[in-house]
C-alpha cells in the first residue's frame, strides 16, 4: 500500500472528488461517498479483495451504533409534528417570552423543534407564524427567519439525538448522555449568536435606508405540500394575543406539558443513564437498571411508545400511517450515513489520518481548530452538513491519540463547523429562502454568514469549555 507524503495527496484527491461527484455532476451523496471510498481505495493500493469488506464493515459499524436510534428520533419527531405537539410547544414559547421577545421565543422554538424534526418541516410550520408575528409586533420578518434558520441548523448539527452529531459521537466513542449537555450548551450560544446577527444585519439595512416588506399572503400558498400552513390577515386577527396558529388551526392538541414531556423523556433518561452510572456503586440492581434504561435504543424506544400512547388521540392519521412514513423519511438518512460510515473505515485502514496527525504535529495547530475548519470547509464546498460532519471525524478521529485534547471537544468543533456558511449548494439555503419568501441576497445575509458567525461563537465556547478539561465530566 501507498505510505509516506502521497497519502496525503491521495487524501486531498479523495475529498476532491467527493465534492465535485456532488457539486458537479449532481450525484446522490450516498452514492457519491460509496465512490470516493472506493477510488480511495484503488489509490492507496488496497488489497483488492479487502476494498468491499472495509466498505460493507464501515457501514455496518455505523448503522449498528446508530441505525436504531435514528429510526426511533424520526418517529417521535413524526408523533410530535402529527399531534399538533411541535405548534403547542412554540406557543407556550411565545406567551413566556411575551410579544416584544418574541423573536427570541421563536429563535428558541426553532431550537427545541430543531431537535426532533428536520429543518425544511421547521420552516415549512413556522413561515406563516414569523409573517402573522411580524405583522402583530412590527419587528421585521427578517430577524425571525435569521434567529429561526440559525437555531434549527443549531440543533441540527450539534445536539443528540439527530442522526449526524449522534454519528459523531460514535465515531469519537464518547458517552452520549454527557456529550448531550456539552452539545446543548454549544448549540445554545451559536443560536443566540445566529438571533444577534440577524439583529445585526436589519438594524444595518435600515440605517441604509432598505426596509424589508412583506408581500401580501392572502389567499395564496407556498406550494403544494404547505397548503395547509398559510396564516390569512383575517386569521391572524381572530388569534389570541400572544399564540399563533402554526399550521391548520388544530384545536384537539397535546397541552404544553404533555408535548414537552414527549421530548423530555428520552433526554432525560440519557442522562439519568450517564450519570447514575458515575454516582452508583457498579454491579448493584439499582446501577443495572440506570444502564439499561439509559441506554440510548432503550431510552429512544421507551419514548417513541409514551409519544404512541399519549399522543395518540390527538393524531388524526392511523399510527401505523405515521410509522410509514417516518421509515421512508430515515432511509436515505442511513444510507447517507452509513457511507460516511465506509468512507471513513476506508480512510482508517489507509493510514492516512495516523499520517496526517505525524505531519500536523510539527504545527502548532490545534485539533479542536483544525476539526472546526475541515468541517466548515467540506460544508461550504458541497452543502451537506451530515456529509461534513461524517468525513471530517472520519479523518480528525485518528489524530487524538497524539494529543491530549478530550474527544469530547474535537466532536464538538466538528458539528460546530457544520453549521457555517451554507451555500446556494445547499436545499437549506433554498427552504429558508422559499418557505419565508425572501431573497437570495437576504438569504445569504441570514442564513450562511449568520451560521458563520454561529459557528465561530460556538467555537469560542469550545474553547472556553477546553480550559476545563482534567476536571469537568468527560473531559
Amino acid at each position: 500500500m501507498v505510505t509516506g507524503p502521497m497519502l496525503i495527496v491521495i487524501f486531498l484527491l479523495s475529498i476532491a472528488i467527493l465534492l465535485v461527484s456532488i457539486i458537479k455532476f449532481k450525484l446522490n451523496a450516498f452514492l457519491s461517498l460509496l465512490l470516493t471510498a472506493l477510488i480511495t481505495g484503488f489509490l492507496v493500493r488496497m488489497p483488492l479483495e479487502k476494498i468491499g469488506g472495509h466498505i460493507s464493515g464501515g457501514f455496518g459499524g455505523t448503522l449498528g451504533g446508530i441505525g436504531i436510534v435514528t429510526g426511533l428520533g424520526v418517529m417521535l419527531g413524526k408523533f410530535l409534528y402529527e399531534s399538533g405537539g411541535i405548534e403547542v410547544m412554540a406557543n407556550a414559547m411565545i406567551r413566556q417570552f411575551g410579544e416584544k421577545n418574541s423573536p427570541l421565543a421563536i429563535t428558541m422554538s426553532g431550537f427545541v423543534t430543531g431537535i426532533p424534526v428536520f429543518g425544511d418541516v421547521v420552516y415549512v410550520m413556522f413561515a406563516p407564524m414569523i409573517r402573522a408575528l411580524s405583522k402583530k409586533t412590527g419587528i421585521s420578518q427578517l430577524i425571525y427567519v435569521g434567529g429561526i434558520a440559525v437555531a434549527t441548523s443549531a440543533a441540527f448539527s450539534v445536539v443528540i439525538p439527530t442522526p449526524a452529531p449522534l454519528a459523531v459521537a460514535e465515531i469519537y466513542g464518547l458517552d452520549i448522555g454527557i456529550f448531550f449537555i456539552y452539545a446543548l450548551i454549544v448549540g445554545l450560544v451559536g443560536s443566540l449568536a445566529g438571533l444577534a446577527w440577524a439583529y445585526f444585519v436589519v438594524r444595518r439595512d435600515e440605517k441604509k435606508g432598505r426596509v424589508f416588506v412583506m408581500e401580501e399572503v392572502e389567499g395564496e400558498e407556498y406550494d403544494e405540500s404547505t397548503e395547509n400552513t398559510m396564516v390569512s390577515a383575517g386569521e391572524l386577527h381572530a388569534t389570541d394575543t400572544t399564540a399563533v396558529s402554526l399550521s391548520n388551526g388544530k384545536v384537539n392538541a397535546p397541552s404544553p406539558a404533555a408535548a414537552f414531556s414527549v421530548l423530555i423523556l428520552p433526554i432525560a433518561l440519557i442522562l439519568i443513564g450517564s450519570f447514575g452510572g458515575m454516582w452508583l456503586a457498579q454491579g448493584t440492581t439499582l446501577q443495572k437498571f440506570i444502564a439499561f434504561i439509559g441506554d440510548k435504543n432503550i431510552a429512544l424506544l421507551l419514548g417513541v411508545f409514551y409519544a404512541m400512547i399519549s399522543l395518540r388521540r390527538y393524531i388524526e392519521k392511523p399510527i401505523s400511517d405515521c410509522l410509514m412514513e417516518a421509515a421512508d423519511q430515515v432511509g436515505l438518512i442511513l444510507l447517507i450515513t452509513g457511507a460516511g460510515g465506509a468512507f471513513g473505515r476506508i480512510i482508517s485502514e489507509t493510514g492516512i489520518g495516523y499520517y496526517l496527525a505525524e505531519t500536523l504535529s510539527s504545527f502548532n495547530i490545534s485539533i479542536i481548530l483544525l476539526a472546526f475548519i475541515l468541517s466548515q470547509i467540506i460544508r461550504a464546498a458541497q452543502g451537506s452538513g451530515t456529509v461534513a460532519m461524517l468525513t471530517t471525524a472520519a479523518i480528525v478521529v485518528e489524530m487524538i491519540a497524539k494529543t491530549n485534547v478530550a474527544p469530547a471537544l474535537v466532536a464538538l468543533a466538528t458539528c460546530a463547523g457544520a453549521v457555517g456558511l451554507s451555500l446556494p449548494n445547499d436545499s437549506g439555503f433554498w427552504a429558508v429562502s422559499r418557505f419565508n419568501r425572501i431573497s437570495e441576497q437576504d438569504t445569504l445575509k441570514l442564513w450562511s454568514f449568520g451560521g458563520l458567525f454561529a459557528g465561530l461563537a460556538m467555537l469560542l465556547t469550545i474553547f472556553i469549555l477546553s480550559l476545563g478539561q482534567g476536571f469537568l465530566p468527560g473531559m
